[in-house]
């Protein structure tokens, strides 16, 4: 469960692998940085509004987000690689490398951060 929110932005991401990327998305739309444990639990807190984006570097696996993935998108939340492109699941190679699970109004930002 996440802690009480402060009024910020919340981002969450790994609590033992953050993407390297992870401060300057949170700076980028001044959030702070949350760690937490699962990537379902992650993609949930975006979806009950805890947090406000997730995002992830370090590579899983399909069967980790798609789920999640799914609940998030029938919620109206932007899903997408990092650099914005598709998440795309059932393929041959089941490694997904990158996902951003966030608010629409988030997504730009996020992935400009990312890219500088």
């Amino acid at each position: 469960l996440a802690a009480p929110r402060t009024g910020r932005d919340r981002v969450v991401v790994s609590g033992s692998r953050p993407p390297g990327f992870a401060d300057v998305v949170a700076a980028a739309v001044d959030a702070e940085l949350t760690p937490m444990g699962s990537a379902g639990a992650k993609a949930m807190a975006v979806v009950r509004g805890e947090a406000d984006a997730y995002i992830h570097g370090g590579g899983q696996y399909e069967w980790d987000s798609a789920a999640p993935v799914a609940v998030a998108q029938a919620k109206g939340l932007w899903c997408s690689r990092i650099d914005g492109s598709p998440l795309r699941y059932n393929q041959r190679d089941t490694f997904l490398p990158d996902l951003i699970v966030c608010r629409p109004d988030l997504a730009d930002r996020i992935i400009a951060a990312i890219q500088a």
